[in-house]
C-alpha cells in the first residue's frame, strides 16, 4: 500500500512543492513568455483587424475621390490609420514640399520623381518596422522556450536520479515517478513554444501580404501623381491648400 500512496501523491503540485530555487525560476521563466506570446497575439491580431478596415475604407476612398485634393481633405478628417493612407500622406506631402523647395536642403535635391520615390520609400520601411512589431520576441520564445523546458527536465531528473542513490533503492517504481515529474517542464515547455510559432508563421504571412498590396499600390500612386493616370492633374493648389497643415495623427 506504501508505493501506491507514494505515487497517488506525485504529478504536478508535488513536482512543484518538491523543485528547487532553480526550477521555480524556470518555471517563472516559461510562464512570463507565456504571458508575452498571448499579449501579442492578441494585440496583433485586434490591431491587424483595425488596420484591415481602415485600409478598406480608405481605398474605397482614394479611387472614388475625383482629385487628390479629396484624399487630402478625407485625411484631415479621418488621420492616418493603415500603410495605405500612411503612403498616400507622405506621397502628398512629399509633392507639396517639392513645389515649395528652396534648393538650399539635400533633402530637396533630385528631381520630382526622385523626391517622390524617396518619400515613398521611406513611408514603406516605417511601416515595414509597425508591422513587424513582435515578430522578434514571439521568434525568440518559440525557439528558446523548449530549451528552457528541457533544461528543467535535465536539472529535474538529476536531482531524482540523486535522491534515488541517497535512498538506496533502484526499483522501477521508483525511479519512473520522479523523472516522469521532471519531464513536466519539457512539456511546459512545448505548450509554450507552439503557440508562438504559429502565431510567428500567421504574422509573417499577414504582414508580407499587406506588404505587397502596399508596394502595388505605391506604384498606382507614384504613376498617378506624376502622370496623371487615373485623373489628369498632378498636384494642384487644393492639394496645397489642404496640406498647409500636416494631417491630424500622421506617422
Amino acid at each position: 500500500m506504501e508505493p501506491a500512496a507514494t505515487q497517488s501523491q506525485l504529478g504536478f503540485a508535488h513536482f512543484i512543492a518538491q523543485a528547487d530555487g532553480l526550477a521555480h525560476f524556470l518555471l517563472v521563466v516559461l510562464v512570463a513568455m507565456s504571458v508575452i506570446t498571448w499579449y501579442l497575439i492578441v494585440r496583433k491580431s485586434v490591431t491587424n483587424w483595425r488596420m484591415k478596415k481602415h485600409s478598406q475604407a480608405f481605398l474605397a476612398r482614394f479611387w472614388d475621390a475625383p482629385g487628390l485634393a479629396s484624399v487630402g481633405e478625407y485625411l484631415q478628417h479621418h488621420g492616418v490609420n493603415d500603410p495605405f493612407s500612411h503612403l498616400a500622406h507622405h506621397g502628398l506631402k512629399a509633392a507639396e514640399q517639392y513645389r515649395n523647395k528652396t534648393g538650399q536642403r539635400l533633402i530637396e535635391s533630385g528631381s520630382e520623381e526622385a523626391f517622390l520615390t524617396r518619400a515613398l520609400r521611406r513611408a514603406i520601411t516605417q511601416d515595414t518596422a509597425r508591422l513587424e512589431y513582435g515578430h522578434t520576441m514571439l521568434a525568440s520564445i518559440a525557439s528558446s522556450a523548449p530549451f528552457v523546458g528541457l533544461f528543467g527536465t535535465v536539472w529535474g531528473i538529476y536531482h531524482a536520479l540523486v535522491n534515488i542513490g541517497m535512498s538506496g533503492s533502484g526499483s522501477l517504481d521508483q525511479v519512473a515517478g520522479p523523472v516522469g515529474e521532471a519531464l513536466i517542464m519539457t512539456a511546459l515547455g512545448l505548450a509554450v513554444a507552439i503557440p508562438a510559432v504559429l502565431a510567428y508563421n500567421f504574422f509573417n504571412r499577414a504582414k508580407r501580404t499587406v506588404l505587397t498590396e502596399v508596394d502595388g499600390f505605391a506604384h498606382d500612386l507614384f504613376a498617378f501623381m506624376l502622370t496623371g493616370i487615373r485623373n489628369n492633374t498632378v498636384v494642384d493648389k487644393d492639394v496645397a491648400r489642404v496640406y498647409a497643415a500636416p494631417a491630424a495623427r500622421s506617422a
